[in-house]
């Protein structure tokens, strides 16, 4: 799979199937590889700020999971049908996958236990051996002793897939804090996934996945909480979008 790049931020070129595969493959491999889907918050926070550049740095693949990402990338000759949509590459993959452990980390108890019902009925090769559903600071710090404890029980589960739930920018900060003392596995840090595939908030309606106001439903459904920072990042993607674009960088191959 082909890597290209919108503002800086290095993008997987992937559908769903071809990712699941490769997912798979990675799960059998004694080492520990970290997946991220971003939209144009986080490629555009990534693009605005250093440290969290940084942080992003911890990750081995970055997925596009926005649509304005896939236009960017097809201008480049990506060649892409559609992004790679965290939420929809969960329900996928756990609908589907072959024999596999799971750890959920994030969410609420009562959003854990629906994930693994539903999941688990759906598919039953699947195995959640283990799951924490307390507080992730902005550090990315978890509550008390769950900050060791919970490290210590996946390296000691093993699990293949290691689930994360969190909100951005808290998924990243745990991750980038934590990758290192964990063996071995995949982990997906999917965040609004865990809402949505628990059936705790609605997704936007397919015609408007497609036409990338995602965003929009979003917004309609939580003005308070997302209205400033769809603002804020949205406004901040278009302005780097352009500047970058009048020196011929917005967007290209891998490098």
């Amino acid at each position: 799979m082909q890597t290209f790049h919108v503002l800086g931020a290095p993008l997987l070129v992937a559908d769903y199937d071809r990712l699941a595969a490769q997912c798979l493959d990675w799960a059998r491999a004694p080492r520990c590889v970290a997946l991220e889907f971003v939209n144009t918050h986080i490629v555009t926070m990534r693009r605005h700020n250093a440290a969290f550049r940084v942080i992003m740095g911890a990750y081995d693949y970055l997925l596009p999971d926005g649509i304005p990402l896939v236009w960017c990338l097809n201008r480049a000759g990506a060649g892409l049908r559609d992004r790679v949509y965290g939420p929809a590459f969960m329900r996928r993959f756990l609908e589907t996958a072959p024999k596999s452990t799971h750890y959920l980390l994030g969410g609420s108890e009562e959003c854990g236990a629906r994930l693994r019902e539903n999941f688990t009925r759906q598919n039953p090769n699947l195995e959640f051996v283990g799951g924490f559903h307390g507080r992730c600071g902005e550090a990315g710090l978890l509550d008390g002793v769950a900050e060791t404890e919970v490290v210590e029980e996946i390296n000691r589960l093993s699990p293949d897939f290691i689930w994360v739930g969190f909100v951005t920018p808290k998924q990243q900060a745990w991750l980038h804090g934590h990758k290192n003392l964990i063996c071995r596995g995949v982990i997906l840090t999917v965040g609004f996934a865990f809402n949505t595939n628990a059936g705790m908030k609605p997704d936007a309606p397919p015609w408007m996945q497609r036409w990338g106001l995602t965003w929009l439903y979003r917004l309609r459904s939580e003005p308070r909480r997302l209205g400033p920072r769809y603002l804020k990042w949205n406004s901040l993607f278009l302005f780097y979008l352009l500047h970058d674009g009048l020196h011929g960088r917005a967007w290209g191959r891998g490098r």
